[in-house]
């Protein structure tokens, strides 16, 4: 489902969903200054990979991740029940996503379901989003745990947490170049054969990560979902990487739980309270 044409189509939104693009609108497109939670400017280092660039190979990336999911069966479809929970969860999520990146407005959302024991869930730049059922199933997620995962994925985007990365990675003088090569821009077939491995393979920092918390946190927060939850859904994260045997918990092996996560975000609680309770009214 594109969220992009969807809001454009002429169908109407969900009450929610409406009141809170109106409400996203009205604060204008440049909003981390009426932001609750701080987590700076950001990095520079970004600009050295061109946005563009960069959401046209998520998008790519994320058909073909799509096309291998549907070939063997997995993709869920548009009547899947847990698939139109997440979309309506993002349908309250996404009208809030320009505040922290005006390109944001011109995304063309997706949100998608993998049927795999996965734990695991993305937002590949440009707005493509994923989630795994394992994710789901394993965790036995509430609506507002999956508004936690969800503001966090797509934090990283709106953050462009993965442009930061491959900037560093490729550095300052090559990252055109090279990081043009990393992802397959302008090499016809060279994407494909490779795989849709790039982009979800890229390790964010701890900062990156703290920062995707509570962009998330507020995101959620701001749509309804109740900011306690980002508590909660940690502590389950926890308790499954302890209790796990099977290496499965691929959204842990890039997103460690851990006390200090979980006290970073009860001290930004009471910041984005007040959020909630009037998208609640």
């Amino acid at each position: 489902m594109c969220f992009h044409c969807h809001f454009s189509s002429g169908r109407r939104l969900p009450e929610a969903a409406r009141r809170a693009f109106l409400l996203a609108a009205g604060a204008g497109l440049a909003a981390p200054a009426l932001a609750q939670v701080s987590v700076g400017a950001p990095s520079a280092a970004r600009s050295l990979v061109p946005a563009e660039d960069l959401e046209q190979a998520g998008a790519q990336q994320y058909a073909q991740l799509l096309a291998q999911a549907r070939q063997k069966g997995a993709l869920a479809p548009d009547s899947n029940p847990q698939l139109r929970r997440l979309r309506a969860i993002a349908a309250r999520i996404i009208p809030f996503a320009p505040q922290w990146n005006p390109r944001a407005a011109q995304w063309k959302w997706e949100v998608n379901l993998i049927g795999s024991k996965q734990v695991n869930a993305f937002c590949m730049p440009g707005g493509k989003i994923a989630f795994y059922t394992g994710i789901l199933d394993q965790l036995k997620l509430t609506d507002d745990e999956v508004a936690m995962v969800m503001g966090h994925e797509v934090a990283h985007a709106l953050r462009e947490h993965a442009r930061e990365q491959l900037a560093k990675r490729t550095g300052t003088g090559l990252a055109l170049s090279i990081g043009a090569q990393l992802l397959g821009l302008g090499q016809v077939g060279d994407l494909a054969a490779r795989g849709a491995t790039q982009l979800l393979s890229l390790q964010f920092s701890r900062t990156d990560e703290s920062e995707a918390d509570l962009v998330g946190l507020e995101l959620a927060a701001r749509a309804g979902y109740n900011p306690d939850a980002s508590v909660t859904l940690w502590q389950k994260m926890g308790n499954a990487s302890a209790a796990s045997q099977s290496g499965g918990l691929s959204f842990l092996s890039t997103h460690p739980s851990g006390p200090d996560r979980i006290r970073n975000l009860q001290e930004n609680i009471p910041k984005v309270e007040g959020l909630y309770q009037a998208a609640r009214r």
